[in-house]
């Protein structure tokens, strides 16, 4: 039996878009809606993608390369402060504030076409380190709200 890791994490931004394919643009509370994703952005639908996270450490290894990188500029929906998300693994479940309930449901992405920040830099780490989460259960998601494992 696999045991759930003990998370202790929080919520350093809100990023959305209404297009696939850009930078999100910050945003003060987001709803996450169960069987859909975060509402209002483009990714959001009935698939295994719902959500996207990443950490701040894997956006200040690409600001240590010189890269002026903030959080949504790699298109993730949820920055998290805290946690090694890279190292979680599938099916693990995450409490996201008060009462939304996450899943995860994969670790990085094949990048079909290099993003601007892998063409300044010569990396990316989104394709490593970015995890993805369906919505099990809905709830309002804003910056400071904790993250926390759930059994």
């Amino acid at each position: 039996m696999t045991s759930v890791p003990t998370l202790s994490g929080r919520v350093l931004a809100v990023s959305i878009s209404d297009r696939k394919g850009i930078k999100k643009r910050n945003v003060d509370q987001g709803e996450l809606k169960a069987g859909h994703g975060l509402s209002g952005d483009a990714h959001a639908g009935p698939w295994h993608r719902q959500v996207s996270l990443l950490d701040m450490q894997s956006i200040q290894k690409i600001q240590a390369k010189g890269l002026d990188v903030v959080c949504g500029d790699f298109a993730e929906n949820i920055t998290t402060e805290g946690i090694r998300l890279w190292e979680l693994p599938v099916g693990t479940r995450m409490r996201i504030g008060d009462s939304a309930l996450v899943e995860v449901t994969q670790i990085g992405k094949e990048c079909h076409q290099r993003c601007t920040i892998f063409h300044q830099v010569g990396d990316c780490v989104m394709p490593r380190e970015g995890i993805f989460v369906r919505v099990l259960t809905d709830g309002m998601v804003q910056p400071g709200d904790r993250i926390t494992s759930v059994p």
